[in-house]
């Protein structure tokens, strides 16, 4: 039973790690954000991201807020994995 939620908790956070990955370079190139994919990165993002930005505030022009996230999945993906095993 553990291996199966395991391997779930570890493919949710790759795909929550990717889509944010996404949305990075997405924003680095001008694509029309009515499209379904665009939609549905952004859907899966901003609740991740939208809290973040209310506290972390943009180094000049750059916004860290997906850096400070992938760090806090990969932090929270190790918690709920070592509880796992333990």
């Amino acid at each position: 039973m553990n291996y199966y939620i395991y391997n779930f908790i570890t493919i949710l956070f790759q795909i929550l790690n990717l889509a944010i990955l996404a949305r990075v370079i997405l924003s680095w190139v001008n694509i029309n954000p009515d499209n379904p994919i665009i939609q549905v990165i952004y859907q899966i993002t901003e609740p991740i991201m939208a809290p973040l930005r209310r506290y972390i505030p943009p180094i000049g022009m750059m916004d860290i807020t997906p850096i400070v996230a992938l760090l806090l999945l990969q932090l929270i993906e190790n918690v709920l994995l070592s509880l796992l095993r333990g």
